[in-house]
């Protein structure tokens, strides 16, 4: 037994030591070394870099809930009547960066997506609806109040001086930098297409030249037709608004239409002088604007009497200016800052931002549920005797204050006045017009767009293409018990009203634009309206990471 046991031991030996000599022959494979991610310093906390380069790339985000009350409040036929919203959002930064000859190679993006519900103003926004950022529910009872959304709010590359791709429009200054709800009037286009070259001058002085993308600029021509987008809730969904038909004289009797909405031809051009010194910031903006129409239709006029050729419709520039003031005021408490800006502009009505919180992209809307009366927002009318561009025109004065209470305890308060105009006339002449085409139609083809025929009661009372002013004053307390942690309350006031004589109340009286004769004939009573005006709150967490 021994002998068998010493065999098979010697035998394992003799195989094991083989096995180690065909060992020694192959040849030995190294470990893949590990590349540890490395953190970058060169451009501020929370940089690292990508393994295997030298570009440094810092990741963020945010975390938002909010839920929003407004006073107003309407049960009429085909109104939300909804008082509450709530909205869940996020989003994601990626900021990469890499030192070159020319100087720092960035590129950052910057996606937000989220929920909303509740009626336009507090919960869902028309106004990214319109402009294709956000899309709705089409159900029952979530139809215009569910909604959800996602927006490329950034792309864009920086390299000795150029700016290309999505970015914050170089005209804006303030935009709502205080607020939560962004509630004042004042430029805020923080999502366009530009290609824009900036060059320092020293000692905190630069300049601007920025073309941008006219689309996220624009306020529709006065149509009195006014065809809107919809979307129906059966199989069959309808986004379109393929043309905006608006009349004009073509002879005596006569009439045909401009097909009014706006072609692309011309960039927006911005030009932006700022200073930044350790007291604030100041800068002085300006932009051109350009208003292109179609031509007349092909279509058979619409009349008895002899056709004259029309005129032929002109493209328009429209402009604005705009200069803003931010002063550090560390000497109250540390982190406190103001805020003064002021915009002028003509054909340009989203510069100077007279409609950033009502939502524009429509020549007319509500910021109130059950408004008394719309107010519009378009940036010209077609002169219905010569078919030219007549331009409107706004502006808009913002003040904003913020002020730490603690290290942990933070307010705003700020306020804000705008009014806008339409050309001298532009309401005499679109006045003419529905005279003729409404005698040709035998009533009212315009609906809460006519204007009605000069003289009139009506056309005295009509809301269509009055000038109007905007008033808004609010405040706000946030709480950050950590960092990067706000929690916080904001509530605002805002008045709307006619800058001149009445309007029909809609709220009281729905039916009153189909009931024109009865208004002129003083046989229908009719309730009328000089401002409107609703408050609101705000409640907000946030996590920014």
């Amino acid at each position: 037994m021994k002998l068998l046991k010493s065999s098979l031991l010697g035998s394992a030996a003799a195989f094991a030591a083989i096995g180690a000599a065909h060992a020694a022959d192959l040849p030995v494979k190294k470990a893949v070394p590990i590349e540890y991610v490395r953190v970058c310093s060169a451009y501020g906390a929370g940089f690292f870099y990508i393994p295997g380069t030298d570009t440094c790339l810092r990741i963020s985000g945010r975390a938002r809930f909010e839920g929003g009350y407004q006073t107003s409040y309407t049960r009429q036929a085909g109104a939300a009547g909804d008082t509450s919203g709530y909205q869940g959002r996020m989003r994601i930064n990626l900021d990469a960066r890499t030192q070159t000859a020319y100087g720092t190679l960035r590129a950052f993006v910057r996606l937000d997506a989220g929920a909303r519900t509740g009626y336009s103003g507090v919960g869902t926004s028309g106004t990214q609806q319109r402009i294709g950022q956000a899309y709705p529910g089409i159900g029952t009872d979530s139809f215009g109040r569910d909604q959800q959304f996602s927006n490329v709010d950034k792309a864009f590359i920086q390299f000795a001086g150029l700016t290309a791709g999505r970015a914050s429009s170089f005209f804006d200054f303030y935009a709502h930098d205080f607020e939560i709800a962004g509630a004042t009037a004042g430029s805020d286009n923080a999502s366009t297409n530009l290609l824009a070259y900036t060059a320092t001058v020293g000692n905190g002085l630069s300049a601007t030249i920025s073309i941008e993308d006219p689309v996220f600029r624009r306020t529709p021509i006065f149509s009195p037709f006014n065809i809107a987008a919809t979307v129906s809730t059966g199989s069959v969904q309808n986004f379109g608004v393929t043309n905006q038909p608006t009349p004009i004289f073509v002879g005596p009797g006569r009439y045909a239409n401009i097909d009014s909405i706006e072609r692309s031809r011309l960039p927006d051009f911005v030009g932006a002088l700022r200073l930044d010194q350790a007291w604030g910031s100041a800068q002085l903006s300006a932009a051109t604007h350009e208003l292109n129409v179609g031509n007349v239709s092909t279509a058979a006029s619409t009349g008895t009497g002899p056709i004259v050729a029309p005129a032929h419709t002109s493209n328009v520039q429209g402009w604005a200016v705009q200069g803003g003031l931010k002063v550090n005021t560390p000497f109250i408490a540390p982190g406190d800052a103001f805020y003064l800006q002021g915009a002028y502009g003509e054909g340009a009505q989203l510069y100077t931002g007279y409609s950033s919180y009502t939502g524009s992209y429509t020549q007319s809307t509500t910021t109130i549920q059950g408004q008394k009366f719309a107010q519009y927002f378009s940036d010209a009318t077609v002169n219905p005797f010569t078919g030219q561009l007549q331009t409107s025109t706004s502006f808009t004065a913002v003040a904003s204050y913020l002020h730490y209470w603690s290290p942990e305890w933070r307010s705003a308060f700020f306020g804000s006045y705008g009014e806008q105009s339409f050309s001298q006339g532009a309401r005499l002449a679109q006045g003419a017009i529905y005279n003729l085409v409404s005698g040709i139609a035998g009533s009212n083809p315009f609906g809460s767009n006519a204007v009605g025929t000069p003289g009139t009661r009506f056309y005295q009372l009509s809301q269509a293409l009055r000038d109007t002013y905007q008033f808004v004053a609010g405040a706000s307390l946030i709480w950050s018990p950590v960092k990067d942690l706000d929690i916080g309350v904001e509530g605002f006031y805002t008045q709307i009203g006619l800058k001149n004589g009445r309007a029909i109340d809609l709220d009281k009286s729905p039916t009153a634009y189909a009931n024109v004769a009865g208004i002129n004939a003083g046989t229908f009573a009719v309730r009328t309206a000089t401002q409107d005006s609703v408050s609101q709150v705000r409640f907000r967490v946030q996590r920014d990471f």
